[in-house]
């Protein structure tokens, strides 16, 4: 009687969902055989990701698979397919006849993490094209279109038949904008689910979104930058490498040249956090000065990013005689942005001092990013607008010595009652102690080939 009863319900859930295709296949098959521990075969994960592209695989279903995969996990041959049909759910971009080898860059995200700004230029006077397709910044990690987007006149969405003259174009030579809407569709449907639903954290999930649309862009090399720490998606050194291979296998077996460095994000990146501050540091570097964590992360990168493209040309000499300032300009007036524009200043200010004198031994990259975030930097969720000129000044880093009463850090936003909420973030963020013994971490932590 009971096994009557369970009979009757699966053919009535089953007549509720999706229906079986031509391939006599159905949701709750492949939900059960992954549940249990399977591994989905290719016309299971092919059938699946293109019926919830097309909404024939209901969203609770792609949920359930999504939480499945998280505790189950998956091949690497599936993980593969899976990337593989999330790419073949939209449109895929091709820039094998530019004049210049293609090669892009992608972080995993940090706090203060600007690099993207002055590396797509100095890679690109180094003879690369470089089609870098960005995001917007979500909670406590910045996004690089919102920190252009405080240039005057930027524009992020850039058609690809106008992404192909700038590429093709020496004297420019890099595009940052957005993803378009028909790239890897399946993706953004599904991580919107996995962010509701605590899924997130599945490294197949994770590298295979990352992965789908760096390879639908159709770059033919890519250099992943995964951070590691606190103020990190990946907490762990362990977990970023995890995450790191899965990545570098799977843009190998797309037929991209991909390598990936690990590094640091226990401090912010810098002495800035907020959209149009990164801005002015980024031009800093660009001109031959800034922090130098920015510029050691920047050069190294580059150089990686170079040898992938099969060029034989130091970024360090083209960042110093100045021909990465100019591609940066000729980037920026590419795409509307007036170079020379004023950038937006916060309207409002609030110093945070050293309570004692001694050394910094910990500006911690969660609390600053999280501060950064509730004085009107970044936006709790998709949609919101972002303040430019929000965003905090960092007056010491990990290493310097401080006297009581010295400016640590400058708060900036254009909503003052913020500041209390920024303040509260900031509390257990700072360390100072008396010692001589402290000694700096290194900022590349490993390199997966």
């Amino acid at each position: 009687m009971g096994n009557s009863s369970e009979s009757n319900e699966r053919s009535n859930h089953l007549s509720q969902g999706s229906p079986p295709g031509a391939s006599g296949l159905d949701a709750v098959s492949v939900i059960s055989r992954k549940r249990d521990g399977g591994e989905l075969s290719d016309a299971q994960i092919d059938w699946v990701i293109d019926g919830f592209t097309r909404a024939t695989v209901a969203d609770e279903q792609m949920s359930a698979l999504a939480m499945a995969i998280l505790l189950r996990g998956m091949t690497r041959r599936e993980t593969a397919r899976w990337t593989a049909a999330m790419i073949a759910s939209g449109s895929r971009m091709d820039f094998t006849d530019l004049p210049h080898p293609t090669v892009d860059k992608h972080s995993t995200g940090g706090v203060g993490d600007k690099i993207t700004l002055p590396l797509a230029p100095l890679v690109a006077a180094c003879g690369a094209a470089v089609p870098q397709l960005s995001g917007r910044g979500l909670g406590h990690t910045g996004g690089t279109l919102d920190k252009l987007e405080s240039i005057r006149g930027w524009q992020a969405d850039v058609t690809v038949p106008r992404m192909r003259e700038i590429l093709a174009d020496p004297a420019i030579g890099a595009v940052i904008c957005a993803a378009g809407a028909d790239l890897a569709p399946a993706d953004k449907r599904l991580y919107a689910l996995r962010d509701v639903t605590g899924t997130v954290e599945s490294i197949p999930l994770i590298a295979s979104s990352i992965m789908s649309k760096k390879i639908a862009e159709g770059t033919a090399a890519l250099v992943l930058d995964v951070k590691v720490g606190s103020g990190a998606f990946m907490k762990t050194l362990d977990g970023a490498r995890e995450l790191a291979t899965a990545m570098v296998e799977l843009g190998r077996d797309a037929g991209v040249h991909t390598v990936a460095l690990l590094t640091a994000m226990d401090t912010p990146l810098g002495r800035t956090a907020g959209n149009a501050m990164e801005v002015a540091e980024s031009v800093e570097v660009l001109a031959g000065g800034g922090p130098a964590d920015v510029v050691e992360l920047t050069l190294t990168l580059a150089r990686e990013m170079v040898a992938q493209a099969g060029l034989h040309v130091d970024p360090a000499e083209v960042l110093a005689d100045g021909r990465a300032m100019d591609q940066w300009r000729a980037m920026i007036q590419a795409q509307g942005g007036d170079p020379d524009a004023p950038l937006p200043v916060a309207r409002h200010t609030e110093v945070v001092r050293a309570e004692s004198s001694g050394v910094l031994t910990r500006l911690e990259a969660m609390g600053v990013g999280i501060a950064a975030w509730r004085l009107g930097a970044g936006r709790a969720r998709q949609g919101e607008k972002v303040q430019a000129g929000a965003g905090i000044e960092m007056h010491a880093k990990p290493g310097d010595t401080v006297v009581a009463g010295q400016p640590l850090l400058t708060l900036h936003t254009d909503t003052p009652e913020a500041f209390e909420g920024a303040l509260a973030a900031l509390a257990d963020a700072i360390t100072v102690e008396t010692t001589s013994e402290w000694k700096p971490g290194e900022l590349i932590l490993g390199r997966i080939s």
